[in-house]
């Protein structure tokens, strides 16, 4: 029978780092968690040493390997300062070269392996088919399932090349969803026919190239299950992605802290539940002990059997041991780096009108549609740093320039523009010579203007920098 420590090895809980970039806040949870056996941590933030310093840490004391995660769809940079950041994977779908998501996939691997993360919770595999989504859009590779299919084998193949396990999400599907769940239980009713020949496939794709993991989505499906569980609880849904699939890696849950899994239940009790239905790790409950004495409770009196854990342990550790191998080199990919794919992005990125002559300095006005949530976006004044205050400033005479920010955020809960997002850009964007959008091409039609429209995809500080260049092209003395 399964031991305390064992159960904990299903259970990976979160670490944060502060603003400075340390996980000191975070002793007390490491040691409470190290203590419980856990199979190992996610991360989020910090920088390239101070997450090195902690992997290095966790591994000395558990004395044993741990599956170290982190969310890095936009490459090692989207949480950790210092590494490469990669545009959103709509974006690199735009180049329309499966070489671009393998090596991307193969650079953030690389990079993630060298700080002590061995898991990477990307590719995102849902389609991007419903406007209306407010959570996934840009993180998808787009809305044709083959397509996304075919760039997510890539990425897989490129990341795992390198010597990280890739983990497709959100099975079966996020795509369609016009509720997020970071905030409630959204249900899909689509038909299980359609399902199949649609948001399945990027997902049977990963696991017939041998993708390591899948992560569950806190969705309901009833045409998979009518009983209206969310994935990550319903016994006939995992039953799909292990039988009709075919998958026998590790499946993990999208975090626990959300509503999606706890709408009517304790996350101790949504906990069990996942595993007895087939899944095999719990991500980031809020209190993991007691996540943890649920799970020997439920094996104790029999609600959870021994057989289902002992499946879920030896997956586990079949994993640590791939995710524990010596990395092999990165070959050459299609650019030479982040930003020179940048560019050619913004080379290509009029969607709207012809790209104007712009009469410097420039008139540059912010609209910030992401502002106001929990976890502050990252900066949106590395364009005009760029620029320089010789190029770009506010009220200067020259040309408007307008930049659109408003990227997927779980607290927005909306796909389009805020009431307060569309008064300013009534304001600012109506007389501009010239606006960027840093987010979903669709966003062009909420646009209160005619001007011309260049796409930059995300805020990211590679993208921001990519377009000053761009514009340091257009202006005129």
């Amino acid at each position: 029978m399964a031991d305390t420590l064992e159960l904990g090895r299903l259970i990976l809980p979160a670490l944060r780092a502060a603003p400075d970039g340390s996980f000191a806040k975070e002793a007390g949870a490491i040691a409470d968690a190290l203590d419980l056996g856990v199979g190992g941590f996610i991360t989020f933030g910090g920088n390239a040493e101070s997450v090195r310093r902690l992997t290095a840490d966790l591994l000395r004391r558990a004395e044993r390997p741990l599956l170290i995660a982190s969310d890095l769809e936009r490459g090692a940079g989207q949480q950790i300062e210092g590494l490469t950041e990669f545009p959103p994977p709509l974006a690199l779908a735009a180049l329309d070269d499966p070489n671009v998501a393998r090596w991307a996939g193969a650079v953030t691997a690389q990079e993630a392996r060298a700080v002590g993360i061995n898991w990477i919770f990307a590719p995102v595999a849902d389609l991007d088919v419903l406007p209306q989504n407010p959570i996934v859009q840009t993180r998808a590779f787009g809305d044709d399932p083959n397509r996304v299919a075919t760039l997510v084998r890539s990425w897989i193949e490129g990341c795992q090349g390198a010597g990280a396990l890739a983990c497709a999400k959100h099975y079966p599907g996020h795509g369609r969803t016009a509720a997020d769940s970071h905030i409630t239980l959204p249900s899909v009713d689509e038909s299980r026919e359609s399902l199949t020949a649609t948001d399945l496939v990027p997902f049977r794709v990963a696991a017939d190239c041998g993708v390591a993991a899948m992560m569950t989505a806190h969705v309901a499906y009833p045409a998979l299950d009518p009983s209206g569980l969310p994935a990550t609880l319903s016994r006939d849904i995992m039953d799909n992605l292990r039988h009709t699939l075919g998958f026998d890696g590790l499946v993990v849950t999208d975090a626990l802290i959300m509503d999606g899994a706890l709408v009517g239940r304790r996350e101790s009790d949504a906990a069990v539940e996942a595993v007895a239905a087939g899944v095999d790790l719990l991500l980031y409950p809020k209190d993991p002990r007691r996540v943890r004495d649920a799970l020997a409770s439920a094996v104790e009196s029999g609600a959870l059997s021994q057989e289902r854990v002992e499946e879920s342990l030896r997956r586990y550790e079949r994993a640590v041991a791939v995710a524990s191998r010596s990395t092999p080199p990165v070959r050459r990919g299609p650019f030479d780096s982040a930003a020179a794919l940048a560019d050619a992005l913004v080379k290509q990125g009029m969607v709207r009108g012809d790209a104007p002559v712009l009469h410097g300095p420039i008139d540059l006005v912010v609209v910030d549609d992401d502002v106001g949530g929990p976890y502050p976006p990252s900066p949106s004044d590395h364009t005009a740093r760029a620029l320089g205050k010789d190029q770009a400033g506010r009220y200067t005479g020259g040309s408007r320039v307008v930049l659109v920010f408003a990227e997927p955020r779980a607290w927005k809960g909306r796909a389009g523009f805020s009431d307060a997002s569309r008064e300013a850009l009534a304001s600012y964007a109506s007389d501009a010579d010239l606006i960027v959008l840093f987010g979903h091409p669709r966003l062009v039609e909420q646009l209160p203007s005619n001007a011309p429209v260049l796409l930059a995809w995300h805020r990211q500080r590679l993208m921001q920098e990519a377009v000053a260049r761009w514009l340091r092209g257009r202006i005129s003395s």
